[in-house]
């Protein structure tokens, strides 16, 4: 009898361990997921070592397993939302940018100045220029880029920290398909450098 509710009491924690997994696999894929920021191309916003919640459900619910089918849309990223997405050159590795322009916008970059639409992009608070060095666009895109238009659902990404940030400047759009998800929230910090927690920035909601 005993021997009985040994493994009657086994097959019930076998069960809750499974249907807690299938929980967290599906919370996971259609919900909320973590990542880890492991470079500094979005200084000040996001440092080196933060650990930041992504809204996997706030696009749109996508079918598990495909190229990024939609099943059900809810919205598009809009400009200043700071997204998570397949690198394009190399979809097995995520990356963490913010948007800049959508389909349909003409976007040029003259002297590290920001035009979207012909006008001056202004109150970029979260964009940085560390360097005063000024690339021409024979050099490098970084600093100054020809106009251009954001095709039908593609995006036009790109680092705060705009002197230190690989991004479509280099690579070109993103396509919506890629997209992953709207980063939210820094719910842990880890400075590798003085080995210790960055306390301030737990709780911090991204914008």
């Amino acid at each position: 009898m005993a021997e009985k509710k040994q493994k009657s009491s086994l097959r019930e924690n076998i069960e809750a361990v499974i249907i807690a997994v299938i929980i967290a696999m599906f919370i996971r894929t259609f919900i909320v997921q973590a990542f880890k920021i492991p470079s500094g191309s979005m200084l000040e916003t996001l440092q080196i070592g933060d650990h930041i919640l992504v809204n996997k459900f706030i696009y749109g619910i996508k079918i598990p397993f495909t190229d990024g089918s939609v099943l059900v849309s809810i919205k598009d990223p809009k400009k200043g939302d700071i997204v998570v997405f397949k690198y394009p050159e190399d979809p097995s590795k995520d990356f963490i940018k913010r948007v800049i322009a959508t389909e349909g916008d003409t976007l040029e970059i003259i002297n590290k100045k920001l035009y979207v639409n012909d006008k001056l992009v202004t109150g970029e608070q979260y964009a940085i220029h560390k360097s005063n060095k000024i690339y021409s666009a024979m050099v490098s895109s970084r600093d100054n880029l020809r106009k251009i238009l954001v095709p039908e659902n593609k995006l036009f990404v790109m680092g705060d920290n705009r002197d230190n940030s690989h991004d479509s400047r280099f690579w070109g759009f993103v396509d919506l398909k890629a997209i992953k998800g709207k980063a939210f929230i820094i719910y842990w910090s880890w400075n590798k450098e003085k080995f210790g927690v960055r306390w301030n920035r737990i709780g911090d909601i991204l914008k």
